[in-house]
């Protein structure tokens, strides 16, 4: 049966080709033993990390030379392909790496090193959470090889402990794909899929940061820094980013010079009820004519027809003119 009758065609298109090369083929999986270690004068270090949240776990092998470089590596998955392709790209990223600089990779890495192009995502939003193990078996394995805890080269604030998902990746997360909701969020991260502690203040445990929050206070950041792009750029706002009233304002200011004029000659006018985005990526601009224009056959058609093209020429190609 092919892959996309067990995991549906609209779903596994949405992983890169780099995924789903390592889902069927990994380089790293495998086993190390002592004797492995002995041959090459190196020692074998074993940790294993289980997912609660999602049952998935895997078993890191390292083999660590005397200059503290790992020299060879390899992974037991147990769980889905997502979590087997990113356990390899992991041990992938061990290699050839001192201990102490392995510990530094994160799910982000991981996730970036499976990615067909630099913009567009290696796993579907909802998959994201598999490459969490990578995160935390390394710091386990790690604190074996030095004799630490893991919790000693924990530098990232850790948001939702469930899914084990860190502040910089849900911010990095919500400005590279413009999230605007808690719920998205959970859908490209695990974070508040389980528990639900870390969605808002009132869980069965209280937790230092909030998905509303750290959502808000990202939004607050964007909007400020599109505010600052704009000021650099002289004033000038694209039409899709502007607010109501300023989109409102806009098509008046085209309406005033281009098409006001002519209508007024004929004893007409119109003006502006509402301006909505829709679903399928057009915007939606409702007028009604008034005087003569109103119930006027060519509010229809060739007037319609030219305020729409001065529009969607001087504002947005998006837009369309619906007259009510």
């Amino acid at each position: 049966m092919a892959k996309n009758d067990l995991i549906g065609g609209a779903l596994w298109d949405a992983y890169s080709k780099k995924v789903s090369e390592r889902m069927d083929n990994p380089t790293h999986l495998g086993v190390l033993t002592q004797k492995d270690a002995d041959e090459k004068g190196a020692k074998l270090i074993v940790a294993d990390y289980g997912a609660e949240s999602c049952g998935d776990a895997v078993r890191l092998y390292w083999l660590v030379d005397s200059n503290d470089v790992i020299i060879d590596a390899k992974f037991k998955s147990f769980g889905c392909g997502t979590a087997i392709a990113s356990s390899d790209m992991m041990v992938e990223l061990c290699l050839g790496k001192k201990v102490q600089d392995a510990v530094k990779i994160t799910n982000l890495d991981v996730e970036h090193a499976l990615r067909d192009d630099p913009e567009t995502p290696a796993v579907p939003g909802q998959k994201m959470h598999c490459s969490v193990m990578a995160y935390d078996v390394i710091k386990k394995a790690a604190g074996i090889y030095l004799g630490k805890d893991a919790a000693d080269f924990e530098s990232e604030i850790i948001v939702c402990e469930c899914a084990r998902v860190s502040l910089s990746t849900i911010k990095e997360v919500i400005r590279l794909n413009d999230l605007k909701s808690v719920e998205e969020i959970t859908n490209y991260t695990k974070a508040g899929a389980f528990c639900k502690s870390c969605i808002k203040p009132g869980g069965h445990e209280a937790r230092e940061y909030y998905l509303v929050d750290i959502l808000a206070d990202v939004r607050a950041e964007m909007d400020r820094e599109s505010v600052k792009k704009v000021a650099d750029k002289g004033g000038e706002i694209a039409f899709a980013e502007m607010t109501m009233v300023q989109k409102v304002k806009a098509i008046d200011k085209i309406i005033d010079v281009n098409i006001r004029p002519m209508l007024m000659m004929d004893g007409g006018d119109m003006e502006i009820l509402d301006i909505k985005d829709t679903s399928d990526g057009f915007i939606d601009v409702y007028i009604r004519y008034l005087g003569a224009c109103s119930g006027c056959a060519s509010g229809a058609t060739g007037t319609l027809y030219a305020i729409e093209s001065v529009l969607q020429e001087q504002l947005d190609s998006r837009i369309r003119v619906l007259p009510i």
